[in-house]
């Protein structure tokens, strides 16, 4: 039995293969899943538009839970929490975010599962209690209350983004960029860093 040498590597070209093949898949899996949802959208419909066979898609993810988390592994880049003025957090946050929603569609595909199957709404409970969460436990004035104040703010990000990237409401569509962030940073802000309501 001979002892293979550093000359007899895999060439490199199977690894791109390999992940230009994971690539058309997750690309697939998110257009399929925003089109048709978690329930509807199906590994053999993910498979056709990725143009590949089916067993691929199961080589590489096992099975549709494990593609749907793979597809939507989301990293909202948020602001490291040191570096947000207390002052100015609302307003930073709003930017962000709908940033994030003008550029991508996965966040809007998300949405759509989410509000509709339990798979996506924890994938989405998951994202913004690994995320968001940190902020609020640095700004707001009593740490216990972090979590409630981050869903608070939450249920405003979530809510503009369900109107209008999802139900696509015509006045909120319409609403330029600064005046949504006019408008929803003083309340995100209240939420974070005001005192609790007696």
């Amino acid at each position: 039995m001979t002892q293979s040498s550093p000359d007899d590597s895999a060439p490199t070209p199977a690894p791109r293969r390999s992940e230009a093949t994971r690539t058309a898949i997750l690309d697939a899996a998110r257009e399929r899943f925003a089109a048709d949802g978690y329930e509807r959208a199906t590994i053999r419909a993910i498979a056709k538009h990725a143009n590949i066979d089916p067993s691929m898609v199961m080589r590489y993810y096992g099975n549709k839970e494990g593609l749907f988390a793979a597809a939507v592994a989301i990293d909202l880049k948020l602001p490291e929490p040191a570096s947000l003025s207390r002052d100015d957090v609302g307003r930073a946050l709003v930017t962000h975010f709908l940033a994030m929603w003008e550029e991508n569609e996965v966040l809007t595909a998300l949405l759509r599962v989410g509000v509709t199957n339990q798979a996506g709404a924890e994938r989405m409970q998951g994202i913004f209690a690994d995320q968001l969460l940190p902020v609020a436990r640095r700004v707001c004035p009593d740490p216990e209350q972090a979590p409630a104040r981050a869903a608070l703010a939450s249920s405003q990000l979530l809510g503009l983004a369900l109107t209008r990237y999802v139900l696509r409401f015509p006045p909120a569509v319409a609403l330029a960029p600064e005046e949504i962030v006019a408008w929803l940073a003083p309340t995100v802000q209240r939420y974070l860093t005001a005192p609790h309501p007696a």
